[in-house]
């Protein structure tokens, strides 16, 4: 029985690194309601990723607020300069990222 679980572990992890570096992430910026910006990152699978656990590193590491919906992760303000290096670190492969 722990066996089994070890390998369920282990599969789960896997394929996290495995969707982690064959998915094409596009961070682009966007312009809201009254002209406010934000930082738009798509292509990422639900279901392969937490994008909620990592909404909430981003949303800790620029000190902004955002969400996660659908594949995506909305982060206010423009952190287009700085996003790579923050999504390398989180374990996104660096040539999957495309800045927009």
């Amino acid at each position: 029985e722990l066996w089994l679980e070890f390998r369920r572990v282990l599969f789960r992890s896997a394929c996290g690194d495995l969707a982690k570096d064959s998915t094409k992430i596009i961070v682009r910026l966007e312009t809201r309601r009254f002209k406010k910006k934000g930082t738009m990152i798509e292509g990422l699978d639900p279901k392969l990723n937490n994008l909620e656990s990592v909404a909430k590193e981003l949303k800790s590491k620029y000190a902004c607020g955002g969400t996660a919906k659908d594949g995506y992760i909305f982060l206010q303000g423009d952190h287009r300069d700085t996003i790579k290096e923050s999504l390398v670190s989180l374990g996104f492969a660096e040539s999957t990222i495309e800045l927009h």
